[in-house]
């Protein structure tokens, strides 16, 4: 049986399946997402359950940029009896992650060095405050930002298809909380909106060797 570790180094049975979303289009985007999907896997009380295909995908809201890698990974996150100290511990360190990867305050939609958001978090529907290490890097410039709350399901996700592609390869069938739907009839009611060409699976996680591997006629 797998025990998670909590943040002190005590056996913690009790996690919460949840799904990190990963996204970049400055550098050497696929590395990038390679070594965060490491990063994230490494983490104090986490466990990694499962990695998307690797997507390239059209920009949204700001076009003339390059296309973005898109990813998605499973995770398990130990907790103790609150689900909330747990997911605003996952979203500091996500945080912080980005900026140890060099993240860059720009515009919104604009390119990213890279991007981790919480998308579900187990059957929880959370709204809570976020310490100032979980805002986002643009909170002190822009004022809604700053007071944004942690919204657990990520509140974008479902309209969004280089969220619900990835998404839909680790859980198909789930139900976010809130949710009328499933993931899967979301990406194909966005599919039909957004069109075939607007995300493509490039390479799958080869977890050998921690990184993506093409697959044969990907490109």
């Amino acid at each position: 049986m797998n025990v998670s570790l909590s943040r002190e180094g005590r056996p913690l049975r009790r996690t919460i399946r949840a799904y990190v979303g990963l996204g970049a289009n400055v550098g050497d985007a696929d590395a990038t997402l390679a070594a965060a999907v490491r990063t994230v896997a490494s983490l104090p009380g986490i466990r990694l359950c499962g990695v998307s295909r690797l997507y390239a995908t059209r920009p949204v809201g700001v076009t003339d940029q390059p296309e973005f890698r898109n990813a998605v990974v499973a995770v398990d996150v130990a907790r103790g009896d609150e689900a909330e100290p747990a997911a605003l511990e996952l979203l500091v360190d996500l945080k912080d992650i980005e900026r140890a990867f060099g993240r860059q305050d720009r515009e919104r939609w604009g390119p990213r060095e890279v991007d981790l958001d919480i998308l579900v978090f187990g059957r929880h529907r959370l709204a809570i405050d976020r310490p100032l290490e979980g805002r986002s890097l643009d909170a002190e410039r822009d004022a809604e930002r700053a007071v944004r709350r942690l919204e657990v399901p990520h509140r974008q996700a479902r309209e969004r298809l280089f969220v619900l592609a990835p998404l839909a390869d680790l859980a198909r069938w789930l139900v976010p909380p809130g949710w009328p739907e499933t993931v899967e009839r979301a990406r194909r009611r966005r599919l039909a909106i957004e069109g075939d060409d607007a995300v493509r699976p490039i390479a799958v996680w080869d977890p050998g060797n921690d990184g993506w591997l093409q697959a044969a006629g990907w490109s």
